[in-house]
Protein backbone atom coordinates (compact mmCIF):
# COMPACT_ATOMS: atom_id res chain seq x y z
CA UNK A 1 0.00 0.00 0.00
CA UNK A 2 1.72 3.39 -0.78
CA UNK A 3 1.23 6.78 1.21
CA UNK A 4 -0.20 9.78 -0.64
CA UNK A 5 1.94 12.75 0.35
CA UNK A 6 0.26 16.28 -1.13
CA UNK A 7 2.73 18.95 -1.82
CA UNK A 8 2.59 22.93 -2.92
CA UNK A 9 4.75 25.09 -4.98
CA UNK A 10 4.73 28.19 -4.75
CA UNK A 11 5.82 31.00 -7.25
CA UNK A 12 6.17 34.33 -5.71
CA UNK A 13 6.29 37.43 -7.93
CA UNK A 14 6.10 41.25 -7.62
CA UNK A 15 6.07 44.52 -10.32
CA UNK A 16 9.24 46.08 -10.03
CA UNK A 17 9.81 48.98 -13.22
CA UNK A 18 6.00 47.24 -14.57
CA UNK A 19 7.87 44.05 -15.41
CA UNK A 20 7.12 41.18 -13.08
CA UNK A 21 9.97 39.45 -11.12
CA UNK A 22 10.00 36.13 -9.88
CA UNK A 23 11.60 35.38 -6.27
CA UNK A 24 14.35 32.67 -6.57
CA UNK A 25 15.03 30.50 -3.46
CA UNK A 26 18.03 27.98 -2.78
CA UNK A 27 17.78 25.57 0.04
CA UNK A 28 20.81 24.71 2.32
CA UNK A 29 22.01 22.11 0.81
CA UNK A 30 25.50 22.23 -0.07
CA UNK A 31 26.52 21.44 -3.43
CA UNK A 32 22.80 19.79 -4.38
CA UNK A 33 21.17 22.96 -4.06
CA UNK A 34 18.97 24.71 -6.89
CA UNK A 35 17.30 27.52 -7.54
CA UNK A 36 13.47 26.85 -7.38
CA UNK A 37 10.09 28.01 -5.79
CA UNK A 38 9.06 28.36 -2.24
CA UNK A 39 7.70 24.75 -1.40
CA UNK A 40 6.36 22.18 1.25
CA UNK A 41 4.30 19.68 2.59
CA UNK A 42 0.56 19.68 2.28
CA UNK A 43 -0.95 18.74 6.39
CA UNK A 44 -4.06 16.51 6.34
CA UNK A 45 -7.05 18.33 6.65
CA UNK A 46 -4.82 21.67 4.91
CA UNK A 47 -7.21 23.33 2.66
CA UNK A 48 -4.97 24.92 -0.25
CA UNK A 49 -5.65 28.57 0.10
CA UNK A 50 -4.78 28.65 3.91
CA UNK A 51 -1.34 26.51 3.41
CA UNK A 52 -0.41 28.50 0.88
CA UNK A 53 -0.81 31.69 3.00
CA UNK A 54 1.02 29.77 5.74
CA UNK A 55 4.03 28.98 4.15
CA UNK A 56 4.61 32.26 2.02
CA UNK A 57 4.10 33.71 5.63
CA UNK A 58 6.40 31.19 8.35
CA UNK A 59 9.15 30.87 5.33
CA UNK A 60 9.53 34.30 3.97
CA UNK A 61 7.59 36.36 6.10
CA UNK A 62 5.00 37.65 3.66
CA UNK A 63 1.89 38.57 5.86
CA UNK A 64 -0.55 39.13 2.75
CA UNK A 65 0.61 38.31 -0.29
CA UNK A 66 -2.15 39.94 -2.69
CA UNK A 67 -3.33 37.61 -5.45
CA UNK A 68 -3.23 33.93 -6.03
CA UNK A 69 -2.82 31.94 -9.23
CA UNK A 70 -3.73 28.26 -9.77
CA UNK A 71 -1.03 27.36 -12.79
CA UNK A 72 -3.24 24.15 -13.00
CA UNK A 73 -1.08 22.07 -14.16
CA UNK A 74 -0.98 19.60 -10.91
CA UNK A 75 2.20 17.04 -11.19
CA UNK A 76 1.54 13.37 -9.85
CA UNK A 77 4.27 10.59 -9.52
CA UNK A 78 5.52 7.74 -7.19
CA UNK A 79 8.64 7.00 -6.06
CA UNK A 80 9.20 3.73 -4.06
CA UNK A 81 5.68 3.18 -1.84
CA UNK A 82 4.95 7.04 -1.86
CA UNK A 83 2.68 8.35 -3.95
CA UNK A 84 3.38 12.70 -4.65
CA UNK A 85 0.76 15.08 -5.89
CA UNK A 86 1.78 18.45 -6.30
CA UNK A 87 0.12 21.63 -6.62
CA UNK A 88 1.76 24.70 -8.29
CA UNK A 89 0.47 28.46 -7.35
CA UNK A 90 1.59 31.70 -8.53
CA UNK A 91 1.49 34.63 -5.93
CA UNK A 92 1.68 38.08 -6.03
CA UNK A 93 3.14 40.31 -3.62
CA UNK A 94 3.58 44.31 -2.92
CA UNK A 95 5.89 43.82 -0.28
CA UNK A 96 9.75 43.07 0.52
CA UNK A 97 10.53 39.99 2.65
CA UNK A 98 11.54 39.67 5.79
CA UNK A 99 15.26 39.31 6.00
CA UNK A 100 15.61 37.71 9.37
CA UNK A 101 13.12 34.96 8.55
CA UNK A 102 14.49 34.41 4.81
CA UNK A 103 18.03 33.84 5.99
CA UNK A 104 16.73 31.26 8.87
CA UNK A 105 15.22 29.05 6.25
CA UNK A 106 17.24 29.98 3.11
CA UNK A 107 21.10 29.37 1.90
CA UNK A 108 20.50 32.48 -0.85
CA UNK A 109 17.26 34.10 -2.46
CA UNK A 110 16.96 36.80 -5.26
CA UNK A 111 14.55 38.35 -7.45
CA UNK A 112 14.81 37.78 -11.19
CA UNK A 113 13.37 39.16 -14.33
CA UNK A 114 11.67 36.26 -16.53
CA UNK A 115 14.64 35.44 -18.92
CA UNK A 116 17.12 35.22 -15.76
CA UNK A 117 14.15 33.07 -13.51
CA UNK A 118 14.05 30.86 -16.69
CA UNK A 119 17.13 29.70 -17.22
CA UNK A 120 18.42 29.69 -13.10
CA UNK A 121 15.71 27.07 -12.52
CA UNK A 122 16.78 23.39 -11.59
CA UNK A 123 14.32 21.92 -12.62
CA UNK A 124 11.72 21.36 -15.94
CA UNK A 125 8.82 21.19 -14.21
CA UNK A 126 9.78 24.49 -12.17
CA UNK A 127 11.03 26.04 -16.13
CA UNK A 128 7.72 24.87 -17.30
CA UNK A 129 5.34 26.39 -14.11
CA UNK A 130 7.55 30.37 -14.38
CA UNK A 131 6.57 30.13 -18.03
CA UNK A 132 2.73 29.48 -17.17
CA UNK A 133 2.79 31.84 -14.89
CA UNK A 134 4.84 34.88 -16.84
CA UNK A 135 2.00 33.96 -19.53
CA UNK A 136 -0.69 34.57 -16.77
CA UNK A 137 0.52 37.51 -15.69
CA UNK A 138 1.41 39.26 -18.80
CA UNK A 139 -1.75 38.51 -20.20
CA UNK A 140 -3.96 39.72 -16.82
Amino acid sequence: MSELLHRIKIFVYRFADTVPHYLLLKPDQGLEAMWGPLQGALGFGDKLETAIRRRVQEDIGLAAPERLLDLEMPGRWTIGDEEIVEWTFGVRTMHDLHPDRVADVWAAHRWARFDDAYQSLGLELDRAAVMRLHTKVLAA
